[in-house]
């Protein structure tokens, strides 16, 4: 089937589509991506990972900062389909109405439930048993078009957020690679959301990775697992050198241990490194001390024996 299609999308998640698109001999005559960011502490200028894909197929490439402004260009293809997922920037009207089959968008939820930017976190955070991947039409509201494809799975109860969008971005270029024949032949009726049932997530931001030990051990591992890997789940540890340390939880499991220690008090059991919650305790098992590489607990213990009964905030 040789379709002229746009690619629009900026990261991993939207690079393993793009990958599958090609394999699939459904190669974009473009990709649309984010402009390249400066990264980590030596603030290094990185390509968004749609753009390494799209280098690797020979695809054109375009990181504009308003893809509005991209009207004429888009245009002047003549594409058949435009396909966006995981992209920051809302298409006007003027850009949704110029592909021949319309704009499809892969949204890592089973809409209309969790629309926005945070769906695969929120589902963690919420303790969902299930979530999915929905292909729909898109309009000028953000994730409200019509559904033309839905599938659903099972989550595991110990995924998190890294490992979870691997997994919806395989299974929602696989359902794309179904879909795309069967809305081109004809063979789809699209459908409306139930508007009732719209629920929306927020934007995360690097503060919202701030444990909060007055929270149960239970809501605070569902956070250490859905701000894997940005924007980490952290706390600060004030040494008796009175040097603060920033401390990130990578890999923790909840517990229902209770006793009189204060929420954020560290302590041992087991051999097993717990710190307090408002209800239940954390047991750490990974963490990573800002600066250095990330260690499991015991190994951070043998250097910080102080580190037991002392409080994190």
């Amino acid at each position: 089937m040789n379709l002229k299609i746009i690619f629009i999308g900026t990261p991993r998640f939207a690079s393993i589509i793009l990958e599958k698109l090609v394999e699939n001999n459904y190669k974009p005559v473009l990709a649309i991506t984010a402009p390249d960011k400066r990264k980590g502490r030596k603030k290094i200028l990185t390509p968004p990972d749609v753009k390494i894909t799209a280098k690797k197929h020979n695809i054109d490439i375009i990181q504009p900062k308003d893809i509005n402004n991209l009207k004429d260009e888009i245009k002047g293809l003549n594409p058949d389909l435009i396909i966006l997922t995981a992209y920051s920037q809302i298409l006007k009207k003027d850009i949704l109405e110029i592909p021949k089959y319309g704009c499809l968008n892969i949204h890592p939820s089973i809409l209309p439930k969790y629309r926005g930017p945070s769906p695969i976190q929120t589902a963690i955070l919420n303790g969902d048993k299930k979530t999915g991947i929905t292909i729909y039409l898109m309009d000028e509201k953000i994730d409200h078009g019509k559904i033309i494809s839905i599938c659903e799975f099972p989550i595991s109860l110990i995924i998190n957020c890294q490992e979870l969008s691997e997994e919806l971005a395989q299974k929602g270029a696989e359902l794309l690679i179904e879909t795309i024949p069967k809305l081109i032949n004809g063979k789809i009726t699209p459908f409306a959301q139930n508007e009732k049932e719209a629920t929306y997530t927020k934007i995360i931001r690097k503060e919202d990775g701030r444990i909060n030990w007055r929270q149960s051990s239970k809501k605070i591992e569902r956070r250490i697992r859905a701000y894997n890997k940005w924007p980490g789940s952290f706390t600060f540890w004030e040494k008796n050198d009175k040097k603060t340390l920033r401390i990130k939880i990578i890999k923790a499991e909840e517990s229902d241990i209770e006793n009189n220690k204060k929420p954020g008090q560290v302590f041992s059991s087991d051999n097993n490194l717990l710190i307090k919650c408002q209800r239940g305790s954390l047991i750490v098992k990974e963490l990573q001390v800002e600066g250095k590489k990330p260690m499991k607990s015991d190994e951070f213990l043998k250097g910080n024996k102080d580190f037991i009964n002392t409080l994190v905030i």
